[in-house]
C-alpha cells in the first residue's frame, strides 16, 4: 500500500489495520473508550506545537489527530452506525448550513447580520439530533441488547446546560457553563460583586475545617476565578497556560544558574532558591 494525499487512503489503512484476521493485534483490541486517553493527548499536542510555532511538528499532530478521526469513523463503521464518508458529510452540510451569508442566495447573504441566526439554525440542528435519537431508539427497541447502547441521550426538555460537553478540561468547561447561564441573565454584569465573591470564598477556603472542606472551597475560588476572567474577556485556560509557561522558562534559568556553578537546585536551601527565583524574574523583565 503507498501513501496518498487522499484521505480515503488512511481509511483503507485503518481498515487493514482493523482487520480480524490480518490486522494489527493492538489496533484490533482497541475501542472507542480504550483511545479516548490518546485523542485527548494528540489535540494537546497539536495546541503545543501551535505554541512553539513548529510548522513540522505541527503537520506531523495534525496528522495523528486526524488519524483520531478515522479510527472512531472505522469503528463506528463496523457497528453500523455510520461511515468516514458520513462524517464528512455531516461536517460539510453543518458548514453550509451555518453560513448562509457565505453560501445562500442573495437574500441570505444580505441577511448575515441578522440577529440571532446562528443560535436560530443550532437550535434546529439540535432539535433535529434528538428527533434523529428518538427515531434510532424506536427501530432499536426490539433488538437485542448489546453492551454498548447507542441510542444517545435526549436532550430536549433536559435543561440549558445539557449540550455542554462535561469532558472538556474542566477550566473551560466552567467558562463555557457560565456563559451558557449568562443567556439567561444569571450573571454579574460588573467585575466589583466577583472580586467581592473571591474574597469570601478565599476565606471560607481558609476556614475549612478538613480535606475535603477544603477541596470543595478550593473548587469555589477557582470557578469565580473563571468568572472574573470572563468578565475581562480572559481565557482562564489560556491565562494559566501562560503562567506555567512563564514558570518552566524561569525555572529553566534557574536550573542553568545552578549548573553554572556546579550545583543543583536539590543542593541549594530555600533562601538560595528564592533568590535565583527573582533573578530568573529579573532576567526575563530585561529581554
Amino acid at each position: 500500500m503507498q501513501p496518498s494525499r487522499d484521505t480515503m487512503r488512511l481509511v483503507e489503512i485503518m481498515k487493514a489495520l482493523r482487520h480480524p484476521e490480518t490486522g494489527c493485534p493492538w489496533d484490533i483490541e482497541q475501542s472507542f473508550d480504550s483511545i479516548i486517553p490518546y485523542t485527548i493527548e494528540e489535540t494537546y499536542e497539536v495546541v503545543d506545537a501551535i505554541e512553539r510555532r513548529d510548522p513540522d511538528d505541527l503537520k506531523e499532530e495534525l496528522g495523528d489527530l486526524l488519524l483520531q478521526v478515522i479510527y472512531y469513523s472505522q469503528l463506528a463503521d463496523e457497528a453500523g452506525l455510520f461511515s468516514y464518508e458520513d462524517v464528512v458529510d455531516g461536517i460539510t452540510r453543518k458548514m453550509i448550513r451555518r453560513h448562509p451569508h457565505v453560501f445562500g442566495d442573495a437574500s441570505a447573504r444580505n441577511a448575515r447580520s441578522a440577529k440571532g441566526q446562528w443560535e436560530r439554525i443550532k437550535a434546529e440542528e439540535k432539535q433535529e439530533r434528538a428527533e434523529a435519537r428518538m427515531r434510532r431508539r424506536d427501530t432499536r427497541a426490539d433488538t437485542e441488547a448489546t453492551s454498548q447502547d447507542w441510542s444517545g441521550t435526549d436532550e430536549i426538555g433536559a435543561g440549558l446546560l445539557s449540550s455542554i460537553p462535561g469532558a472538556l478540561p474542566s477550566l473551560t468547561l466552567a467558562r463555557k457553563i457560565q456563559e451558557k447561564a449568562a443567556t439567561v441573565g444569571f450573571d454579574w454584569t460588573t467585575p466589583e460583586p466577583i472580586i467581592a465573591k473571591l474574597r469570601e470564598e478565599t476565606a471560607e477556603f481558609e476556614a475549612a475545617a478538613n480535606l475535603d472542606e477544603k477541596r470543595d472551597e478550593l473548587g469555589d475560588l477557582l470557578f469565580t476565578l473563571v468568572n472574573l476572567g470572563r468578565r475581562y474577556d480572559i481565557d482562564p485556560d489560556a491565562a494559566l497556560r501562560g503562567t506555567v509557561s512563564k514558570f518552566r522558562s524561569r525555572f529553566r534559568v534557574m536550573e542553568r544558574a545552578a549548573a553554572s556553578r556546579g550545583m543543583s537546585l536539590s543542593d541549594m536551601s530555600l533562601n538560595e532558591l528564592e533568590a535565583h527565583w527573582v533573578a530568573a524574574k529579573a532576567e526575563a523583565h530585561s529581554s
